[in-house]
């Protein structure tokens, strides 16, 4: 079986991510969406509420896991035997970002990393952007999926 994570923080789950994960499920038998957990980071959501945005998000896709983990991405791969890590890319800035850390983890296990472009319509999107609409309380509704939504809004 072939399996892969897509690692990343996802706060929130962005329509870029939602599309990088729909399209992963159809190479892979499985894909398991690792939540990374930094206490260094201040996060805007909470672990809980991030997994289940990407829950409910893939309920009807069964290929689809939601785990959260601390430490090296590679550990994590060797703990849960996958061999390949997927990540999109919009830019040439996260082409050089994550060819580097693709190497990086290349030299400390026998983990293959997978990039896929992500699509034109949502190359624009970064959680960063989604948080900056949210603060300022614009319409984050068109950058994330039915499934991110904030409460009391």
């Amino acid at each position: 079986m072939k399996k892969a994570i897509f690692p990343g923080s996802f706060d929130p789950l962005t329509l870029g991510h939602y599309d990088i994960i729909k399209r992963g499920v159809k190479l892979f038998d499985e894909v398991t969406v690792a939540i990374g957990v930094n206490a260094a980071k201040k996060y805007m959501f909470s672990l809980q509420e991030r997994i289940e945005f990407i829950e409910q998000a893939f309920a009807n896709e069964p290929k689809v896991k939601v785990v959260s983990y601390k430490g090296l991405t590679v550990d994590f791969c060797k703990k849960i035997n996958t061999k390949f890590i997927l990540r999109g890319l919009r830019n040439p800035a996260d082409f050089e970002f994550e060819k580097a850390i693709a190497h990086t983890n290349r030299d400390l296990a026998p983990i293959e990393t997978v990039f896929l472009l992500t699509a034109a319509k949502t190359s624009y999107i970064a959680s960063s952007i989604v948080r900056d609409v949210i603060r300022n309380n614009g319409d984050y509704t068109k950058l994330v999926p039915k499934s991110v939504r904030i409460k009391n809004t």
